[in-house]
């Protein structure tokens, strides 16, 4: 029987995982286990630095019993639970949600999803074609609203361009509520961003859809560093895809610590051609968790100011 370390001394729970006799500390989840023994399963809504909101449905999994299957990302082991995470019924329901929303959304910086849609057989366009490049970028605002005001379709939107620090490329967006989630109560506690509008109208949004500037935003940055689909990236970043430049291939990560103040955060520095391109913060860091404030985050431009002075 295999023993999984997953943190502090805790009653241990035997379970089979796939076949396999596992034990695993009390509280811990079927993505805990699966995570700790190499075992992988698809998420997208789900973070480390956050509580989980079954929002995606990519981690389901099938638990003998069940009438349903269930989320594994926050399904708790119980003893003698049996536990299926690759049979026929688990990798329908992952080809269904891989079609559903890349037939919704635009998922072409979503890492890792054309692996999984190669793996399950994914064919997003069976449930219609993409809306045209016309329909995302080149129309104006208020041409993809409904008469109320509201965007019934993430995908026919151009994406938010208000500031010069990050951009809203809702069209990538696959409401899995982490930006919130970050912004709220969890984290930051700014609460500058909701979910707008219900059903079809539901949409990630400022309060009164007011422009970036003029919301409570205060700029941390946190709600791009747990967005799983780049619809909230840098200005740089968006930029240089537009461009036809971002190539993550020829970036180069460096981790130091932020020199603004005397907290301490961990900051992650990524460059390419010797240019500061993104900055991230790592998740493990006893300090921040992942999150920085306006300055640890953007403000970096002054190291590699290229303008000449007069």
């Amino acid at each position: 029987m295999t023993a999984v370390d997953l943190g502090l001394p805790r009653r241990l729970v035997e379970f089979t995982l796939d076949g396999q006799p596992v034990s695993v500390p009390e509280g811990s989840t079927i993505l805990d286990a699966c995570t700790a023994l190499g075992i992988e399963v698809p998420t997208l809504c789900w973070g480390d630095t956050l509580r989980p909101r079954n929002a995606c449905r990519m981690c389901m999994v099938e638990v003998e019993g069940s009438r349903t299957l269930v989320p594994a990302c926050s399904r708790r082991i119980t003893d003698g639970m049996v536990v299926r995470t690759d049979s026929e019924r688990t990798r329908h329901s992952r080809k269904l949600v891989l079609e559903l929303l890349g037939s919704s959304a635009d998922l072409s910086s979503t890492p890792e999803v054309a692996g999984w849609m190669a793996e399950y057989g994914a064919d997003p366009a069976r449930f219609g074609p993409p809306a045209p490049a016309e329909d995302r970028d080149e129309r104006p605002p208020g041409e993809h609203e409904a008469p109320d005001g509201s965007v019934a379709a993430t995908v026919h939107q151009p994406a938010k361009v208000d500031n010069d620090l990050y951009v809203r490329d809702y069209g990538k967006c696959i409401l899995c509520y982490k930006c919130v989630d970050a912004c709220g109560e969890q984290w930051q506690n700014s609460f500058a961003i909701a979910v707008a509008g219900r059903g079809f109208d539901a949409r990630i949004s400022t309060e009164f859809a007011a422009p970036l500037p003029e919301s409570a935003c205060v700029y941390c940055g946190n709600c791009i560093e747990v967005c799983p689909t780049g619809a909230l990236s840098f200005k740089t970043e968006f930029d240089m895809r537009a461009e036809g430049t971002w190539d993550e291939s020829r970036q180069r990560r460096t981790t130091t610590v932020c020199t603004y103040c005397g907290v301490g955060c961990n900051v992650t520095l990524h460059t390419q051609d010797n240019e500061i391109v993104r900055v991230t913060s790592p998740h493990d860091s006893s300090v921040g968790h992942g999150n920085l404030c306006i300055k640890g985050r953007f403000g970096w431009q002054h190291v590699q100011n290229r303008e000449p002075r007069p």
